[in-house]
């Protein structure tokens, strides 16, 4: 209910807030979740959404779109935060939860941030409800849940990555909050197509980013003589506290090129040029992490460089830079110098056609667990480490994905 402050405090909303979607058709970005035909649309529709889990990076629409879904739904919505609430906390909800469902048949879904904090306790107690289905829960994390939730809770609930968006999807989100009633239409902002494109890539597919960074230059910039507010590119700039890209879309992705290519050669030189020139145009480091770690997994079949690699990503997510480039130059260097082979893409690709063409296959009797057979099995150690036996199906006996008649660097 609207009260004496209403206006007042949706006025000091930040514009990323004012400009939350309500639902699906405002909804910006995921389309290979929510796009037409695609599963999570398909229950949010038929309003049988599941428990559970978003995860992705921040400012990707998680929290958004657990709150479209309690509306679409009928539902009652809750929020927690899996940092500040604990076990009492949740009793709480389940309490309200049960009481909402019993008198007015509503289920209450519960929206809990952060949801890899939480410990195995507070998830325990979750459980119970969950399976009654008075509780919908959804999760929201910027971590994988496979490895940073028990699995308990990952069990009962259906997973959805989320991506960053699109840069186009950005953009228009921003031409909207431009030309919204509760967004800044009423300040007469005019922005050209450079600082869009700018606030669209430097925000790093974050759109609360770009929208809070926006709303500054239009806060901060003095009207000119006609009343617009004129935001150029040197103003999204310091907006969003970012280095601008001295680079047009096409010239980054072709030194992007370059320094993948460099790696994939063993020049280190050239691989580290590429990646400053890159960095000192304003791209972000855990990019050119993550690519080092793909070609250490691509190009080296080296476990030294991939630890190098994943160390690097890490260094850099808690060190910030300069520091981090450190270890970013260690793993460039790593990679390049590692000897070459892609005996690891070859042998995943011959597995996985296997595993598709010939999924029931049967296995050696004495490899199965804890049969009269498996009393044949013969135990390597037995044997001083290694003793030949059938280990593959008979149909697959004479595969060999992997010879090891090469050395490779482990």
């Amino acid at each position: 209910m609207d009260n004496l402050f209403t206006n007042l405090h949706n006025d000091l909303k930040p514009l990323a807030e004012k400009m939350r979607p309500t639902s699906l058709d405002d909804f910006v970005g995921q389309r290979h979740i929510l796009g037409e035909g695609k599963l999570l649309r398909r229950l949010i529709q038929a309003k049988k959404v599941p428990s559970c889990i978003f995860y992705g990076p921040p400012g990707t629409g998680k929290t958004t779109l657990a709150r479209i879904i309690a509306e679409t739904t009928g539902g009652n919505f809750v929020m927690l935060n899996a940092i500040s609430s604990g076990v009492a906390d949740v009793k709480v909800v389940i309490e309200a939860a049960k009481k909402t469902f019993e008198l007015y048949g509503k289920k209450t879904y519960l929206l809990l941030d952060e949801c890899h904090r939480w410990s195995k306790t507070q998830s325990d107690s979750l459980l119970a409800v969950l399976e009654s289905g008075q509780i919908v829960l959804i999760g929201s994390t910027t971590e994988s849940p496979n490895y940073s939730m028990t699995r308990a809770i990952v069990s009962r609930c259906t997973l959805f990555e989320f991506k960053q968006v699109a840069v186009d999807d950005i953009k228009n989100a921003l031409k909207r909050a431009l030309t919204a009633e509760n967004g800044l239409k009423d300040l007469n902002v005019g922005i050209d197509d450079e600082a869009l494109t700018y606030f669209a890539t430097a925000c790093g597919g974050d759109v609360r980013s770009a929208l809070n960074g926006l709303e500054i230059g239009a806060l901060t910039t003095s009207p000119s003589k006609d009343g617009t507010i004129v935001i150029s590119k040197e103003i999204a700039v310091e907006c969003l506290q970012k280095k601008a890209l001295s680079l047009n879309e096409d010239n980054f992705y072709h030194i992007l090129s370059a320094f993948c290519k460099s790696l994939r050669g063993s020049d280190a030189t050239a691989a580290l040029y590429y990646a400053n020139r890159l960095l000192e145009a304003g791209c972000e480091p855990q990019l050119l992490a993550r690519r080092t770690i793909a070609h250490a997994s691509e190009d080296c079949c080296s476990a030294r460089a991939l630890n190098t690699a994943c160390n690097a990503l890490y260094a850099i997510n808690n060190m910030g830079m300069p520091e981090g480039n450190l270890a970013l130059t260690h793993a460039i260097i790593e990679v390049c110098e590692a000897p070459k082979t892609n005996r690891v893409v070859v042998a995943m690709g011959m597995a996985i056609d296997d595993a598709r063409n010939h999924p029931d296959d049967n296995i050696p009797e004495y490899l199965k667990n804890h049969t009269e057979a498996s009393k044949k099995y013969k135990y390597p150690h037995d044997y001083g480490g290694y003793v030949e036996q059938q280990y593959l199906p008979d149909s697959l006996k004479n595969r060999n994905y992997f010879p090891n008649d090469k050395k490779i660097d482990r």
